[in-house]
């Protein structure tokens, strides 16, 4: 499940069954640091109220991708798949966005997104001037650089811990999984040595 030790309990897993019916395997990782994990959950919570949840989830999940991270990718393509998308809609996008029927403002917002995630440095004027045109607001421009960039941030310590994506995403259509580049099945806590 990860690198790190897990605790074998923490006062913020019993919240998540509750919540959930499962401890994520990124909350048994976190757990060694209850304090930051609320924190995160603050300033995601910040970020997300600040625009259309569609929109976020889109961003998110086009971040997710950039950066490599199947357990954030599939996350997000859950939540896509369970309130905005069928499951041909979300193939569709998770193949080709530009392609998928998208409004063109969609499609600048990924593009702009994937740029971020892939590269903040690299960002342009050229870059948020394409999303002007299309009738973003800088807050809403800025909105997405939070968004992209609070997923780097996850995607980060997730990675580099080793989290692996909890089983519940199996039930993920197999080709969503594998634009993910997700094959096989999530490894259970106890099957990868932790909690």
């Amino acid at each position: 499940m990860s690198y790190l030790g897990t605790p074998d309990e923490s006062p913020l897993y019993e919240a998540e069954r509750s919540a959930r019916g499962y401890v994520p395997n990124y909350l048994r990782v976190l757990a060694l640091r209850p304090e930051v994990y609320d924190a995160w959950l603050r300033l995601a919570e910040e970020v997300r109220a600040g625009m259309d949840l569609r929109r976020y989830e889109l961003v998110t999940l086009t971040a997710a991708r950039s950066l490599g991270s199947s357990y954030c990718g599939l996350a997000h393509a859950a939540v896509l798949l369970e309130r905005f998308y069928d499951g041909t809609e979300l193939r569709s996008i998770m193949t080709d966005h530009r392609d998928a029927g998208l409004a063109p403002v969609d499609v600048a917002v990924m593009d702009f997104a994937d740029r971020v995630a892939r590269d903040p440095t690299g960002v342009t004027e050229g870059d948020v001037a394409v999303l002007r045109g299309h009738g973003l607001a800088d807050a809403d421009i800025l909105q997405i650089v939070l968004a992209a960039c609070l997923r780097r941030f996850f995607s980060g310590v997730l990675s580099a811990v080793g989290a692996v994506p909890d089983p519940v995403f199996d039930g993920l259509p197999a080709d969503v999984r594998a634009a993910l580049g997700v094959t096989g099945e999530a490894a259970t806590p106890a099957e990868a040595g932790g909690a």
